[in-house]
């Protein structure tokens, strides 16, 4: 999953960026808040990170902008303003969650998925589809008793399709989710990874759990 990360202090926005990563995040980081605006348009994100306190334009300002022009990406407001108004003025501007500094990283990650999983409506971190059991939060794959070890990348491509099972998914969707703006990935990088995930996850003798539909993207068979 993609996600907009917009901190203006380099040393937090550089170990929440990473944090996020390791955890299988794509992330685009910013510390301006003119530059995250231009982010928030222009990219497709699962969610948004966002101080408030920003040069450029704040964070709340940012957010109105985005509510006005209907984005409706989630936002989790991160911030170091801590009154009661402060958090009225966030969730009325039309934050998702609101996330005081200092915190912890687990929670922080706990809230974004969250709001991943309510971007695809999906309240349980246990997806099941196409006969596999995904765990979004440990980050693990089953078929059956069988637990299959995926990469990184190839978990989130599975994660990606599952969460919209029975949907045809286009091969531009798929990399915008997986890849950052500055990514340098080949244009057939989805393709390959596909087959990586196929070899994977399918069974032999037994029809492909990702269909491939012509011209259009891919489907994860939301069938058991």
């Amino acid at each position: 999953m993609r996600v907009l990360l917009v901190e203006d202090y380099p040393p937090l926005q550089k170990s929440l960026a990473k944090g996020l990563r390791e955890a299988g995040f794509a992330v685009d980081a910013t510390g301006d808040g003119n530059e995250g605006l231009w982010y928030a348009r222009n990219g497709q994100y699962d969610a948004i990170i966002l101080d408030l306190m920003l040069p450029g334009l704040d964070g709340l300002s940012l957010l109105r902008r985005l509510r006005q022009e209907g984005r409706p990406t989630h936002v989790l407001i991160l911030t170091a303003k801590d009154t009661v108004g402060d958090r009225v003025a966030g969730l009325d501007a039309g934050a998702d969650d609101y996330l005081v500094k200092p915190f912890a990283f687990e929670e922080l990650l706990a809230r974004v998925r969250a709001l991943v999983r309510r971007t695809y409506q999906q309240k349980a971190p246990l997806l099941e589809a196409g006969g596999l059991r995904i765990d979004t939060v440990a980050r693990r794959v089953w078929r059956g008793e069988e637990e299959i070890v995926l990469t990184a990348r190839e978990f989130a491509l599975l994660e990606y399709l599952a969460v919209r099972a029975g949907q045809v998914v286009a091969r531009t969707d798929i990399w915008e989710h997986l890849y950052e703006f500055d990514s340098e990935a080949a244009s057939n990088v989805v393709d390959v990874y596909v087959g990586y995930l196929r070899r994977k996850i399918d069974r032999e003798g037994e029809p492909s759990t990702i269909r491939t539909v012509r011209g259009a993207g891919y489907v994860l068979e939301s069938r058991p």
